[in-house]
């Protein structure tokens, strides 16, 4: 069922917080539940009772996107021209490029499409409920409103209710972020500000933990709170990630060199003599030549890979782009339950005997330890503690010998049994310090001053962010009264027992790590602001402030820029969907690029909105993980830090093989400008088809290779670099072209001038077939050609770090990039010794002479560049020593050693 249409038919102006009768009389049912003629005419009307779900749109439309990326319009752009000049075989080679990337990369996102969506679902798929007073087991998506509905322990809630009858406890985490199961009863008196801390309602996605009871279904499908929350997401628009809009700017800066080096060819080509067709013709050879049509289909293969080696390490990617956001984070914003913690309760201190304690917290309980553990979270926790310590009580005798039991009620907040022990009865109480502690008349040390300083205990336990509990007993006669208030008093104090939700032991190194990359962290949950400070302390997160979502709620969205722009990192608890979504708008504003985590519903808004969504694959619910773009298998935050390593290296690399496709750009373009600016003195030393070989054959795999090099020494001791910086800046262009095109560029024209002129040839001479230079020609052109091929081998190389030496990272290390090597020569060798390839591409066999000739090329290509970064190393020793090596700023996060820092910017 769309939103418009629930929105047009669903019933309007039902209050399920009224008087339970009102509340049957305006859905118009009664507790014997509806008939199946009205519940069918009811699923008819309102639709099926469903979530929402993120549009997948058609097949052909997402594949149809990978068309018409600006890159591949550009390479569009080029196939045209080609096929308007008469280049066919060009044309077509063109367009295969095109087609091979888009199939490429659409599979590849399909790929992690269907993996996440593997990950199961979220809603139960089966309920009971009560229709024409009969019980009857039907499919969630069948369930309306009307219906009486059955909770029971261990079941997902599937709709939203008012309850009827009975009691149940209720994990609401996956809706507010709270970890603490609360209390939900039909006999409970509502006076909560909100409807979601109402003590009567029940809400869909939440997990009865505890009890059972009846309920009316008032709210189903999208109209629900979880609904609510769900279709919030849907209206978040997704932008473009950082390396997506670089490639954008890529392309358009290609497109710019190249239409413009093609459109002032024109006219210098006619001043120097061409006719019209020959300068057009060679107009275009330009184009071709500035077009690296191997850089779209090595992009996304690297991102593949990326994707890949992130599956590895636990995390399934939905976006090949979200490897490299991941790189460019520059805050993340975490939840606490179950992702900075292991959601699971542990008793951490108590302030009495353990005996005394254990026994009382034993028989003060009704959830069950086991291989099938049941019941309160908080309580199994509690029962660990007392079998521990050598307190344990099995369930059956506790259940025999319960007399009386009074459940939590969140509004005096206590909950007490009556339990028979040797012959006489004992009440066991336990609850919050400010609710026990004025019941209690004594203490079991008989000294009443005990119970004053527990005041003072609770204060100081409270502000380590630790859920206290204080526990009580006495002697009790007779029968168990109805009114508890009469067993609740005249207490005799036991003590107080603080419980942690522990943080995972990974969480610490993980967060050390993103400090050294110069994260920053922030703390975004739903649970209590001292617990969550408390556990972001102990996981290392510098907690600056804490603020609670009612104070986010009433800034501007001024005041929470300016909030968010200081130092430091920051705790918000008690956060609303709207309030995580106010915060990831104001980072983003303030130009950072976020990485929001979560596991809940009330974190998928959030999660769509930040540049890139981390949503847990294990303990997440089915809309967390929709609105993600990267989902973690294993809960692991640790695995953050690896995805930030692995995407500064997936950019670093994105960057090696872009410098050494640019490199080329240079011999590639200067015979042309020879040939023109000498108006056809200097006979055309390249064709346009031995551009193509190059472009997509002999440089494809070695770029390949580069976008898979290990991470450079110290990638994870820089900053993150800033949002404006893209792939291609200043310092990459002059390497590019200015060093390894230039020198390059020099020594090829010197080998094709070289064998021309060893043959006789002046300029003007004529080259063409049948003439006695023609086969000394074609021996220079393909000198140019494999001149190219040698010196792309140097500059594979050089490219393999930007600021580090080739010792330091070992000359063998990367085994694919000696593989592409290899078969670059062998390729090239092919299109020079085959009589077929020799006829397509213009090629003719070369003497030894002329071999030796090129064989120095890699080798002088390389030098050059190794020469400059041994000058920049030596430029940056003396900051290097005026650096603490003790520092945690110059320590390498993960597998990396001590290393400098690299400031940004250089």
């Amino acid at each position: 069922m769309s939103l418009e249409h629930a929105s047009e038919t669903e019933p309007t102006g039902i209050d399920p917080r009224e008087p339970v009768s009102a509340l049957m009389r305006d859905l118009r049912t009664t507790p014997d539940g509806l008939s199946e003629r009205e519940a069918a005419r009811r699923l008819e009307l309102y639709g099926p009772n469903e979530l929402p779900q993120r549009s997948a749109g058609r097949w052909w439309t997402a594949l149809g996107r990978q068309f018409v990326h600006p890159l591949a319009m550009l390479l569009w752009a080029a196939a045209f021209l080609a096929f308007l000049s008469g280049a066919v075989v060009l044309g077509i080679a063109v367009v295969v490029v095109v087609v091979l990337n888009a199939m490429l990369a659409f599979w590849q996102e399909n790929q992690a499409e269907h993996a996440v969506a593997a990950l199961g679902r979220f809603l139960p798929q089966q309920v009971m409920v009560v229709r024409g007073g009969r019980h009857s087991r039907i499919s969630v998506s069948q369930l309306v409103r009307g219906d009486v509905l059955i909770i029971e322990e261990g079941e997902r809630i599937p709709a939203d209710a008012r309850l009827l009858d009975g009691a149940v406890r209720v994990d609401m985490s996956a809706l507010t972020g709270e970890s603490t199961p609360v209390t939900r009863s039909s006999t409970a008196t509502d006076r909560a500000d909100r409807s979601v801390d109402s003590p009567a309602l029940a809400f869909s996605g939440t997990l009865c933990t505890g009890g059972t009871a009846l309920a009316v279904v008032h709210s189903t499908g999208v109209h629900t709170e979880l609904g609510r929350i769900a279709a919030l997401s849907q209206h978040v628009r997704q932008e473009p990630s950082p390396l997506e809009r670089q490639v954008r700017r890529v392309a358009w800066l290609i497109a710019a060199v190249a239409v413009g080096v093609g459109a002032a060819f024109l006219p210098l080509g006619l001043m120097a003599g061409l006719s019209l067709s020959s300068a057009f013709l060679f107009a275009i050879g330009l184009l071709v030549a500035n077009v690296p049509e191997g850089l779209l289909p090595t992009i996304t293969l690297a991102l593949a890979a990326g994707v890949r080696a992130m599956a590895r390490r636990g995390a399934v990617v939905r976006r090949l782009s979200a490897v490299e956001t991941l790189g460019s984070t520059t805050v993340i914003c975490t939840d606490k339950t179950g992702t900075l913690t292991v959601n699971k309760m542990s008793v951490v201190t108590t302030t009495s005997a353990h005996p005394a304690m254990a026994e009382a917290l034993a028989w003060c309980a009704t959830a069950e330890l086991g291989e099938q553990e049941s019941g309160d979270p908080m309580e199994v926790a509690l029962l660990r503690y007392a079998e521990s310590v050598g307190a344990a009580i099995p369930a059956a005798r506790r259940h025999a010998a319960r007399r009386g039991l009074y459940p939590f009620d969140p509004q005096i907040r206590l909950m007490s049994t009556i339990d028979e022990i040797d012959g006489g009865l004992v009440v066991h109480v336990k609850g919050a310090p400010e609710a026990v502690l004025p019941r209690c008349s004594d203490s079991q040390d008989g000294d009443f001053a005990t119970v004053e300083q527990a005041r003072t205990q609770v204060e100081a336990l409270a502000e380590r962010g630790l859920r206290v509990l204080a526990v009580a007993r006495r002697e009790w006669e007779g029968p168990a009264p109805a009114d508890r208030e009469q067993v609740e008093r005249d207490l005799v104090f036991i003590g107080l027992v603080a419980l942690l939700d522990p943080p995972r032991p990974e969480v610490a190194a993980a967060v050390t790590a993103v400090h050294r990359a110069g994260i920053r962290v922030h703390v975004i949950s739903g649970d209590n602001g001292g617990t969550t400070a408390e556990i972001a302390r102990r996981v290392g997160i510098a907690v600056d402030r804490v603020f609670d979502g009612l104070e986010v709620e009433a800034m501007s969205d001024e005041q929470l820029d300016a909030l968010l722009a200081l130092p430091g990192e920051i705790v918000f608890s008690r956060a609303t969907p709207e309030v995580k979504l106010r915060i990831a708008d104001a980072l983003r504003h303030n130009g950072e690029v976020v990485a929001m985590t979560g596991d809940g519903v009330n974190d998928a808004p959030a999660l769509r909105r930040a540049d890139i969504g981390v949503a847990m694959g294990q303990s997440g619910t089915d809309v967390a993980r929709e609105a993600a773009t990267l989902v973690l298998t294993d809960d692991n935050f640790a695995t953050i830090a690896v995805g930030i390593e692995e995407g500064r290296r997936v950019f670093d690399n994105v960057r090696k093989f872009v410098l050494y496709i640019f490199a080329h750009a240079v011999p590639e373009v200067v015979p042309f400008l020879l040939f023109a600016l000498s108006g056809g003195a200097i006979p055309l030393p390249l064709t346009v088809l031995q551009i193509l070989a190059i472009d997509l054959g002999t440089e494809t795999l070695p770029a390949l290779a580069l976008g898979r090099e290990t991470a450079e020494p110290g990638v994870m001791s820089k900053p993150p670099r800033p949002r404006s910086e893209g792939v291609i800046t200043g310092r990459l262009l002059l390497r590019a072209w200015g060093v390894l095109g230039v020198v390059s560029a020099v020594l090829v024209m010197a080998g094709y001038f070289t064998v021309l002129v060893h043959a006789g040839w002046h300029p003007g001479a004529d080259v063409g077939a049948g003439s006695p230079l023609h086969h000394a020609y074609l021996q220079a052109t393909t000198v140019t050609f494999v001149g190219i091929v040698a010196c792309q081998l140097g500059t594979a190389f050089a490219a393999r770090t930007e600021y580090a030496s080739l010792r330091s990272i070992g000359f063998t290390s990367n085994r694919l990039l000696l593989g592409g090597c290899v078969f670059e020569i062998v390729f090239a060798f092919a299109l020079v010794y085959l009589p077929p390839l020799q006829t397509i591409f213009g090629t003719a066999a070369l003497s030894p002479w002329m071999l030796l000739l090129l064989a120095p090329f890699p080798v002088i290509v390389w030098a050059v560049d190794e020469w400059l970064r041994y000058r920049q190393r030596r430029r940056r020793k003396p900051f290097a020593r005026r650096l603490d090596p003790r520092s945690s700023a110059n320590v390498t996060a993960g597998t990396s050693s001590n290393l400098t820092v690299i400031p940004r910017g250089e």
